[in-house]
């Protein structure tokens, strides 16, 4: 059997504030890094170690998986930072407050841009500051990989291949991985290894920088996953 933990990061300024955050590079609240900070507590106190850490190329999350990694003694181990880890590109709604999106566009639409595995939220274009060809970190992707938004189901074809063509292969070495990374790109993993509908993802609740167990048989099929406590 095989552990894998996978954690959203910690409330990041945005969250704070109710906003669409996307791929904008916010960080985390004081909040944010307490929560951190426990759930490295956390882990600690159900003796877990890491051989090999995951995160996304946005701070909250990197700073997160290194809040964590401090609190276990473990700064030492590799890192890898991916943008096939980011949370959901959401084009022009970026920056928009969730409030202000439903009173402009109605809480129904709101919702489907939300929850809705194939709802695309407007996109941006390219003169916009927030298109991410803009931003450095992103200079190495095609301009097919760079989204101007982004549905669930897109997140997901994203995800995947780094899941199996990246993460998987460090499991097999029977290396303990854990995964730090955002509210959509975690569902979309989600969705694939518990096999869920869309309906089933569209209600799944992921609370922040809280460890989120996943055990795996030989296959790499899921037994059971739990939250710890």
């Amino acid at each position: 059997m095989q552990k894998v933990v996978l954690i959203r990061h910690g409330e990041s300024i945005w969250n704070l504030e109710n906003r669409f955050t996307g791929w904008t590079d916010v960080d985390l609240s004081e909040e944010g890094a307490r929560q951190a900070y426990r759930a490295g507590q956390l882990l600690k106190k159900h003796d877990y170690n890491f051989d090999a850490g995951f995160t996304s190329m946005l701070k909250r999350s990197i700073k997160t998986l290194h809040y964590i990694l401090e609190e276990l003694d473990h700064l030492w181990i590799p890192v890898t930072k991916s943008w096939r880890l980011n949370e959901r590109y959401y084009g022009a709604l970026q920056g928009m407050n969730k409030d202000e999106a439903i009173a402009q566009y109605g809480i129904d639409q709101v919702h489907k841009w939300r929850r809705d595995t194939n709802e695309h939220p407007p996109v941006v274009t390219k003169d916009d500051d927030r298109y991410p060809g803009k931003d450095l970190r992103y200079r190495l992707l095609t301009e097919r990989e760079l989204p101007l938004t982004e549905n669930l189901s897109e997140t997901m074809d994203r995800v995947l291949p780094f899941w199996n063509e990246i993460i998987v292969p460090v499991i097999r070495q029977n290396q303990k991985v854990v995964i730090c990374a955002h509210g959509n790109s975690l569902r979309a993993l989600i969705k694939y290894m518990d096999n869920l509908t869309d309906e089933q993802v569209a209600d799944l609740e992921i609370p922040t920088a809280t460890p989120w167990v996943y055990e795996l048989d030989e296959g790499l099929n899921t037994i059971r996953h739990y939250y710890l406590e």
